[in-house]
């Protein structure tokens, strides 16, 4: 998988390891296994979200 920077597009998947899945991110970031898929899926929906938030502060501290 090739790596893209933070400030790339962001795509999540969620992934099963044994009894366990966990989400990623194209951007690298990973979130804790867990036991629940639907908690493993809200997991990478926060990921989006928050980042989709830093993002927009980003922009907006960028303008004078």
């Amino acid at each position: 998988m090739h790596e893209q920077s933070a400030t790339g597009p962001h795509h999540t998947t969620t992934t099963e390891r044994g009894s366990f899945a966990l989400a990623r991110c194209t951007c690298g970031w990973t979130g804790p296994a867990r036991r629940s898929r639907d908690r493993a899926r809200a997991d990478a929906e926060e990921h989006l979200t928050t980042t989709k938030t830093a993002a927009a502060g980003e922009t907006r501290a960028a303008r004078p």
